[in-house]
C-alpha cells in the first residue's frame, strides 16, 4: 500500500511539472509578440484599466480590461482559433486572461514576458 502512494504521489508531481512546463510555452517575449502581430499573425488583447490603456498601449492591440474579458468574449470570437496575445503591465493579468480565454476554448493563447514595462525597455512602438 506504501509503494502504491509513493507512485501515486510521484505521478502527481510529475503531472504537475509538466503542466507548469507546458503552460510556460505558451509565453512569448516581446519582440516575439511584436513580430506576430506586425505579420498579422496574432492580435495583442490589452487586460489593464482604462487609465492605463489612455496613458499609451500597443498599436493595433484591442482593449479589453480583465475585468470585463468574461463578458466581452464575443469581441474575440473571430479569433477563436487564432493566435491571441495577452498582455498588461508586468504579466500577472495577462496570465489570468491567458486561462481565462484557453477556458472559454481559444486554442492558441500566449502571454506577453513582462507585459507593456517589458515591450517599453524594449524600445518597441506605442500610441
Amino acid at each position: 500500500m506504501r509503494l502504491f502512494s509513493k507512485q501515486c504521489q510521484a505521478v502527481v508531481f510529475l503531472l504537475m511539472t509538466s503542466s507548469f512546463a507546458a503552460a510556460q510555452t505558451n509565453t512569448l517575449s516581446p519582440q516575439q509578440a511584436a513580430t506576430m502581430s506586425s505579420d498579422n499573425k496574432a492580435i495583442i488583447v490589452d487586460v489593464r484599466e482604462d487609465d492605463e490603456w489612455n496613458a499609451h498601449h500597443i498599436p493595433g492591440a484591442i482593449h479589453i480590461p480583465l475585468g470585463q474579458l468574461n463578458e466581452r468574449l464575443t469581441e474575440l470570437e473571430p479569433y477563436k482559433n487564432s493566435p491571441v496575445i495577452t498582455q498588461c503591465r508586468s504579466g500577472k493579468r495577462s496570465a489570468k486572461a491567458q486561462l481565462a480565454l484557453m477556458s472559454a476554448g481559444f486554442s492558441k493563447v500566449y502571454t506577453m514576458n513582462g507585459g507593456i514595462q517589458a515591450w517599453d525597455e524594449q524600445g518597441l512602438a506605442t500610441e
